[in-house]
């Protein structure tokens, strides 16, 4: 138990010290230098992609879809004009 106190302690100072050194301000300084450069280069959030990549799925899916359809109805209409095909 007083090791953990100890640790704990130290920890405290630890973060302390950190919070009032300038390695603070230099981590604050860079954090808003790479939002403000990740603003400008048109990044979409995860979510964002996710759901694009759910849309191109689905879209994907009911192309397939169609193409089947319109083959079956090519072949209905080819069946019923035997002379469209020569």
């Amino acid at each position: 138990m007083l090791k953990e106190k100890i640790f704990d302690e130290i920890a405290s100072k630890i973060s302390e010290a950190i919070a009032a050194s300038p390695a603070k301000d230099v981590e604050k300084n860079v954090r808003a230098m790479m939002a403000s450069a990740f603003s400008k280069l048109d990044l979409v959030t995860r979510e964002e992609f996710e759901i694009q990549q759910q849309v191109l799925l689905k879209s994907r899916e009911k192309l397939a879809e169609l193409e089947n359809r319109v083959a079956e109805l090519e072949g209905k209409l080819n069946g019923n004009n035997p002379q469209d095909s020569m």
